[in-house]
């Protein structure tokens, strides 16, 4: 498995004149992983079907929110927890204190130390590699102008 990232010059908004540092970036390719991708690479090591696996995901998803609307984390064994938290405003009084100091409400999500990225693991399958996106340019870059280069020598000039 391989993580790109770019090089990202970020400033210290506390020292305006300072010239900032860069710093790696992870960046996401394509498109997002949808519930029937999922599905389908699930069904690839299980004798589910494909419409069983999406069933079984859509009716946790909703089980799940229940939860949490009803006030409980969710902990998922070598997953991960998922929980509520609110963004709220203040009340110098404690009667002033109430539900509509509430701004707004995120659900969180913990991960598990089982699926956690670990940036120096051992193993095979949980190790990540990254990949500078500069490097990544370039590279395209020559196999392109490899190809046309090619194309060009292919082309019977003597028959123009």
């Amino acid at each position: 498995m391989s993580v790109t990232f770019k090089k990202v010059l970020r400033k210290d908004p506390f020292h305006k004149d300072g010239t900032g540092k860069y710093y790696p970036q992870l960046i996401v390719w394509g498109k997002s992983a949808t519930l029937e991708s999922i599905a389908v690479q699930m069904k690839e090591s299980s004798s589910l079907t494909l419409g069983d696996i999406q069933s079984v995901i859509t009716n946790f998803v909703g089980a799940m929110r229940r939860e949490l609307f009803n006030g409980r984390s969710v902990n998922i064994d070598n997953f991960g927890v998922f929980s509520l938290s609110a963004t709220t405003e203040g009340s110098e009084k404690k009667d002033d204190c109430q539900s509509t100091k509430i701004r707004s409400v995120r659900i969180n999500f913990r991960a598990s130390s089982s699926i956690r990225p670990q940036v120096a693991a051992t193993r095979a399958e949980d190790r990540m590699d990254f990949v500078d996106l500069a490097v990544v340019r370039a590279v395209a870059k020559v196999a392109a102008t490899k190809a046309v280069t090619e194309d060009w020598t292919r082309i019977r000039w003597d028959r123009l």
